[in-house]
């Protein structure tokens, strides 16, 4: 039976809150429909401080935050990318067209197309966050999206140099200087400056999440997102140290991430325990990370793997570092889970920035049913279908004439029936006909 040795507290007030920030996106996108631009630039001068004339950036401008890039820190994004694009790549060629003969003179298959135009989201209001323009761009670019649009907004005053030529080098066709709910209401509904997308993707504070939901349906999108989560699942092969760390390294992300450590050693729980009052000490995040921990943090001991695996499971947490004896073991039997590290040598750090996979993931619980942003996201498989010879229409024909039968559906029939009639030299009636003169017309 798992026993908790730290429990987070019921947030009384978290469903007010989700109230009050439905209600504030709810309105700031009515605004932003309603008077495109205008509103736009109301909002991010109020939310953001920064005006100007045209918030997409210029090519020159582009130029110049290339140019203010350190040459090592170019080539660290270049590495980085270059990971994120080689897995995209394997992904989409893993993602094949079909075509096959189902009946003879029967052709089925699908095609996977993508989407016109994507909006790319790259937060940046408290940390300038270029690694999600890796997992935005890069990935949209890869699945072959025509056009891609990205938005982050100001940092410290001004573009963030860092990501302007993240987005850039990612491959960004238009780079715009936006944030929050503006940006991704600007990207989905269009104003005068602004060609709509047809998908938004990226993470985002909670207004942003809100704003994405509200609009989907609109346009898509790649998951319904909320703050940041991690989980460790780890035994006595792995030290008190290592397991404070990695929860302290993404509860940094805001005082509202849960981190969770599970464990079948009572010794590391205990020990995490204090390895994690220590580390608050000194991280120079710990503002943000002590209060994420004070509020969400939880450690849980369990009796063995497959209570640790259960509750993993139930859980359905975004990032799970499993660092036991057997990671393998976990492997092949968590089922709901955004993105998977395993053993002592990776991270969610690793995830998050460089290693290639994306860190755009499932949250609150939603790994239930959806995976994180890939490849497959920005793609629409669509079926086509063909029928070459007279026998075989008529023969589906006639299926399909007495199946819509049982439904009712007569014009549906009809369609079937003409095909019969016409390729088949049957004598059907006409499915709507009240006599025969009329059947033998249409005949």
């Amino acid at each position: 039976m798992p026993c908790w040795l730290k429990t987070a507290p019921e947030s009384k007030a978290r469903a007010e809150t989700d109230r009050s920030v439905r209600e504030t996106v709810e309105r700031l996108i009515e605004d932003i429909a309603a008077r495109g631009d205008a509103a736009v630039r109301e909002l991010s001068i109020r939310f953001d401080g920064w005006d100007r004339d045209c918030y997409r950036l210029t090519a020159d401008e582009i130029a110049a935050c290339l140019d203010r890039l350190d040459p090592q820190a170019r080539h660290d994004i270049e590495f980085a990318q270059a990971q994120v694009r080689r897995f995209a790549e394997a992904q989409r060629a893993a993602i094949t067209d079909i075509e096959i003969e189902t009946l003879p003179g029967v052709i089925l298959g699908h095609r996977n197309i993508p989407v016109n135009a994507a909006g790319c989201y790259v937060p940046g209001g408290k940390y300038p966050l270029l690694a999600s323009a890796h997992m935005g761009v890069v990935t949209a670019k890869v699945a072959g999206v025509p056009r891609i649009v990205t938005c982050a907004p100001p940092f410290e005053g001004r573009p963030a140099p860092a990501i302007v030529a993240a987005q850039a080098l990612a491959g960004a066709d238009e780079i715009w200087c936006l944030g929050g709910v503006q940006a991704v209401a600007a990207m989905a509904i269009g104003t005068e400056t602004m060609q709509p997308v047809d998908m938004l993707v990226g993470p985002g504070n909670a207004f942003v999440a809100e704003a994405k939901r509200q609009l989907f349906g609109r346009v898509g999108i790649d998951l319904f997102a909320g703050p940041t989560e991690t989980m460790v699942i780890a035994d006595e092969t792995v030290d008190a140290e290592m397991c404070a760390t990695d929860l302290l390294g993404q509860a940094e992300h805001g005082p509202d991430s849960p981190a969770v450590l599970i464990t079948t050693s009572e010794r590391l729980a205990r020990e995490t325990l204090h390895e994690v009052e220590r580390l608050l000490e000194i991280l120079p995040t710990r503002d943000i990370a002590g209060r994420a921990w004070e509020r969400h943090g939880e450690v849980i001991l369990c009796d063995s793997d497959e209570e640790m695996r259960a509750v993993a499971d139930d859980y359905a947490f975004e990032h799970v570092q499993v660092m036991t004896r057997d990671p393998d073991w976990f492997l092949a039997r968590l089922t709901n889970y955004g993105a998977l590290f395993l053993g002592p040598r990776t991270n969610v750090a690793y995830g998050d920035k460089v290693i290639g996979t994306n860190h755009t993931l499932p949250t609150r619980r939603a790994a239930r049913y959806t995976g994180g942003l890939w490849v497959g996201k920005f793609l629409k498989t669509c079926t086509y279908q063909r029928v070459l010879t007279d026998e075989a229409s008529t023969l589906v024909g006639e299926y399909c004439s007495r199946l819509c039968a049982l439904e009712g559906f007569a014009g549906h029939g009809e369609q079937a029936n003409l095909r019969v009639r016409r390729y088949g030299g049957r004598n059907i009636p006409y499915a709507g006909a009240a006599d025969p003169v009329r059947s033998q017309r249409v005949a």
